[in-house]
């Protein structure tokens, strides 16, 4: 190796080592919180190991999903409070995991920066490790990259990766017909979809995120960053309970787009806007914007979080069952012989 007077570092090239090493450490304890049968290895080296049979399968299929926060992570960094969308980003995945029927098992994440802020990275990976722990998943690994130039000051970007799984045969959705009836999970609110139009509307609000929030309790930017619900163990308990024959995650698209993901093709939705209430946070969305209700509908969750797709003569017992976990259940209306989504009702 070439030694001189003057010889440069990578940490004067902007990336340090050091800070990373401290981050590995000061996280060990939330990833450990997060442990689960099947888990094989701890955070540190190249890879990550994980026992399938040790988590109790015998002939499991693998089933992976990766997601982000979006531009809600705007208002996290601008605001200071980045603890929540560590919960953001593990609900996006283990939601949409849940919905084919399968178990999150492990997740992993990926965190970049331009310069690495050691307590703001620990925030946002303990917060990661609190939504595998509220999901049952273990946090088994991920990366930390610090890159200097590829972020203004400050910022920093997430995204997710879970895996879970299922024994063979019990995919969802299955035996979707007409005459289901369509359970509705309330959302915490706007969840993590839409939120570049958010913005928009808090601009033209002329509202800071330290004012008083318009439709509740507490500031304006931190209601907009009440995270993202998690309903793994709900659905998983729905899904034991029989009956369940899909489940449809309500992100970005609304209603109108995720629900007929899980319909067969020939087949469509009624439902009733009456059959639940539209949450304040969308009643002065759609008011600051002048936005129509079809709009809301296909790009807001409009307080419904997640859809259970059920037989007619189960419908009673998942609900009562589903509240016993903790969820504001809706009857939100069926399954139809008519493609699309079709609305009754108003929330106005």
């Amino acid at each position: 190796m070439t030694t001189g007077k003057n010889g440069m570092t990578y940490a004067e090239a902007g990336v340090d080592i050091d800070a990373g090493n401290a981050l590995v450490d000061r996280i060990k304890p939330a990833a450990r919180r997060t442990a689960r049968p099947g888990v094989m290895s701890g955070l540190g080296g190249f890879g990550a190991l994980f026992d399938l049979k040790g988590a109790g399968y015998d002939d499991p299929v693998l089933v992976a999903a990766t997601d982000g926060v979006g531009t809600k992570l705007r208002i996290a960094i601008d605001t200071g409070h980045v603890d929540g969308v560590g919960i953001d980003l593990v609900a996006m995945c283990v939601n949409d995991l849940v919905c084919q029927g399968a178990e999150p098992l492990f997740f992993l994440d990926y965190f970049a920066t331009g310069k690495l802020d050691t307590e703001s990275a620990a925030q946002v990976i303990e917060g990661i490790a609190e939504g595998c722990a509220r999901s049952g998943c273990a946090l088994i690994g991920g990366e930390t990259a610090e890159m200097p130039g590829m972020y203004p000051d400050g910022d920093f970007d997430l995204a997710g990766f879970a895996v879970g799984a299922m024994e063979r045969g019990a995919a969802l959705p299955e035996s979707v017909s007409e005459g289901d009836v369509l359970l509705g999970l309330a959302s915490d609110g706007v969840h993590s979809n839409g939120y570049s139009l958010v913005r928009r509307l808090v601009e033209v609000s002329g509202l800071g995120w330290d004012a008083d929030c318009p439709w509740g309790d507490g500031g304006l930017g931190a209601a907009l960053l009440t995270p993202t619900r998690l309903y793994v163990k709900p659905a998983l308990a729905a899904i034991r309970e029989g009956g369940v024959h899909g489940l449809a995650h309500i992100t970005g698209g609304g209603l109108t787009e995720n629900l007929p993901r899980v319909l067969p093709e020939g087949l469509g939705a009624a439902i009733d806007l009456n059959a639940w209430d539209l949450p304040g946070v969308f009643r002065w969305m759609a008011e600051t914007g002048g936005i129509a209700e079809a709009e809301m509908l296909k790009t807001f969750n409009c307080g419904i979080g997640m859809v259970v797709v059920c037989a007619a003569d189960r419908a009673e017992d998942l609900a009562v069952l589903l509240a016993g976990q903790g969820e504001t259940v809706a009857r939100l209306g069926h399954v139809t012989g008519q493609p699309g989504v079709a609305y009754s009702g108003t929330h106005s």
